[in-house]
């Protein structure tokens, strides 16, 4: 039941995000399970950002 509310949760958040939306959502997976980022360039290092380190500026730019 948890996990049920968390993927709806998630999904809500996800259609929400406008159009960078998967930029966005794999960005926020690496704030939360990132200790030390002490910049974008080290959360772009995060095994759960899957896209290339500028996707990061262009999805804040939006």
């Amino acid at each position: 039941m948890k996990r049920a509310k968390l993927e709806e949760l998630r999904q809500a958040a996800y259609n929400h995000l406008g159009r960078a939306h998967d930029v966005t959502f794999d960005l926020t997976d690496a704030i939360l399970l990132t200790r030390n980022a002490y910049s974008l360039a080290d959360l772009s290092l995060s095994p759960v950002f899957r896209r290339k380190w500028p996707s990061i500026y262009e999805a804040l730019s939006r």
